[in-house]
């Protein structure tokens, strides 16, 4: 999906569409993430849905859950969706930073060729 090396770079409207798409995929599997725990919370503790969505975009968000939990299952649950969410973060995370991330390498070396062509160049004459 992205440039080979000794490619040039795509312009920057083909760069803003990837990086929308990579935007769109990480958004969605941040959503997908939080109906999780909102159905979860929702489920296991029996919260109102108003009350599960704040408590699972608190964990979502870092700052850990709001309500106390008074049932064993919806315990087990806000532990596993906790780790679930770290890792979710990372990933959306990666995902929205690889196409600036590859465009800035690609740049870097691109430029790096373009140098070291220069000097074969003079280094001939």
């Amino acid at each position: 999906m992205f440039e080979h090396r000794h490619r040039p770079l795509v312009p920057r409207a083909a760069f803003l569409r990837r990086q929308a798409l990579y935007a769109s995929v990480s958004f969605g599997i941040i959503i997908f993430s939080l109906v999780i725990g909102v159905v979860g919370y929702h489920v296991f503790e029996g919260m109102a849905w108003i009350d599960a969505f704040l408590n699972a975009a608190m964990l979502m968000g870092g700052m850990g859950p709001i309500g106390e939990l008074h049932t064993n299952a919806g315990k087990l649950f806000a532990g596993c969706y906790a780790l679930y969410c770290g890792l979710v973060l990372i990933i959306a995370v990666g995902i929205l930073a690889a196409p600036i991330f590859h465009r800035f390498l690609h740049r870097f070396h691109l430029q790096i060729e373009s140098d070291e062509h220069q000097t074969a160049t003079h280094t001939r004459k």
